[in-house]
């Protein structure tokens, strides 16, 4: 067997994963129109499947150590696969939205148990070369996904973007039985069941709630008050819980390492204003400008190709200014780009509209990296199991909060006016916002020591993990 085939077994789920979230975006107005709903009550189909992500993904490890990683990251991929072929024949926005969920449960246990059978695979000297492997195939999946959600939803049917999925999930299974070890502990504490209620119910409470708001022709304001409220109570009666548990669920007193808690609450504010640009774009180029999901595919792709450049670099860059300069300042430069994207017009040249948005998708992966790498700074080798389901949590609800967001700001836009058109001029103040946001997490980094990230060039597991986590991020 090839040194790094088990990694590139990995990388097949996880390239499956991260195109489908890439085509999806650029399909919204296509998938909208053929369900006959508004195209912004479709950020329900991409928060429900980031939250499905964020609800289960503390259980991935469980379940792996429990029942056998093989195993696990069979299911998963089968569960992935049949959801997707589910969106397929979706005929309303309910049963297309509860068809995401089920997508996201198959996500959450696919990649995290994904990613722990390549560290139980390969020697630790050997971890960063194998994750490069799988990074590259991944990243392909936000450079192919835009452009060929695009060319399907232009010349064939949008359904196709799903279906497509079902003989690279059948290759992964396949690969998965063949090639992979079903690692497993032999004992396995029992799992934190009353955390995950309480955990499961708050966060998807909350994030529903303010999905929901504005949404009056699905569901009235009492319903989407009523679901943050029972979600905010919940999430206290977790902390609680949390504080008297050994072993929670979601370790809150990881918050108290200085380099964690800058990474996770600086890192959600980031992540809500760039979180939004995948849904606000593709909506802004077709319904905005009158263009074909194919052209739209085309321009959005660049952040992807940006991206993939700023890996060769980010490693001497962040080396030579330290996590606190960069951290700080690239916050506020990658907001601007983010903001930027307000003054596009449908006279804008292309090629000015493909280099911001390519210079935009360099600088917002230097941020990524450096949110990602920082968090394990100052966690204990022990630790690094719960830092990584925390850290994964909060990044799924950051990016589903940056699509409620953008898409709120949207609604408030279009509040009072005749006609519930979309216009581009609603999209102005979307970018801004958000960009905003972004921007603030700059607070947060200006107060970590100047040294803070010192030990990472000793700290080979926590760049691994910073790899991974970053991969998924470039959808």
């Amino acid at each position: 067997m090839p040194r790094y085939f088990v990694t590139l077994i990995v990388a097949v789920a996880l390239f499956m994963e991260t195109m489908d979230s890439t085509v999806i975006g650029t399909s919204l107005p296509a998938i909208a129109a053929d369900l006959h709903v508004d195209p912004i009550a479709l950020k329900l189909a991409l928060t429900s499947y980031l939250l499905s992500l964020a609800v289960f993904i503390p259980l991935s490890g469980w379940m792996a150590d429990r029942f056998g990683a093989r195993t696990v990251f069979r299911a998963a991929i089968v569960v992935f696969s049949l959801g997707s072929a589910a969106c397929g024949f979706a005929q309303g926005l309910p049963d297309f939205v509860m068809f995401r969920i089920i997508q996201g449960m198959g996500g959450a246990m696919m990649v995290p148990v994904g990613r722990l059978v390549i560290l139980r695979s390969v020697p630790k000297a050997e971890l960063i070369s194998a994750l490069a492997w799988l990074t590259v195939p991944a990243l392909m999946g936000p450079v192919i996904g835009p452009p060929l959600g695009g060319f399907i939803s232009t010349f064939f049917s949008w359904r196709w973007i799903f279906w497509i999925n079902i003989p690279i999930g059948l290759l992964g299974i396949y690969l998965a039985t063949r090639y992979i070890a079903n690692f497993r502990e032999r004992e396995v504490p029992p799992v934190d069941i009353k955390g995950f209620i309480l955990s499961g119910i708050g966060l998807s409470g909350v994030s529903f709630g303010f999905t929901t708001v504005g949404q009056s022709n699905l569901f009235p304001l009492w319903v989407a008050l009523s679901l943050i409220a029972v979600g905010a109570v919940c999430i206290a009666l977790y902390v609680r819980h949390a504080r008297q548990m050994p072993n929670p669920l979601l370790d809150l007193k990881l918050l108290k390492i200085d380099t964690f808690f800058a990474s996770v609450v600086g890192g959600f504010l980031f992540r809500i204003g760039v979180g939004a640009t995948p849904f606000l774009l593709p909506l802004y180029f077709q319904l905005g400008f009158g263009m074909t999901p194919l052209q739209s595919g085309l321009l959005t792709f660049a952040t992807a190709i940006g991206a993939i450049a700023m890996k060769t670099t980010a490693a001497p860059i962040i080396h030579r200014l330290g996590f606190k300069t960069i951290l700080t300042w690239n916050a506020v430069l990658t907001a601007c780009f983010t903001a930027a994207s307000a003054l596009f017009t449908a006279l804008t040249p292309a090629a000015v509209i493909l280099a911001v948005l390519l210079v935009g998708g360099f600088f917002r992966s230097l941020q990524f990296t450096a949110i990602n790498a920082i968090a394990y700074a100052d966690i204990h080798e022990k630790e690094m199991s719960k830092a990584t389901s925390f850290a994964s949590v909060v990044q799924q609800l950051s990016m589903s909060a940056g699509v409620a967001t953008g898409a709120l700001v949207l609604e408030m836009e279009r509040m009072g006016r005749d006609s519930h058109q979309v216009l581009a001029g609603d999209f102005h103040a979307a970018f801004i916002i958000v960009g905003c946001l972004a921007a603030s997490s700059a607070f947060i980094f200006a107060r970590l020591p100047k040294k803070a990230g010192a030990s990472l060039s000793r700290r080979a597991h926590a760049v691994g993990e910073a790899e991974a986590q970053e991969t998924l991020e470039q959808a």
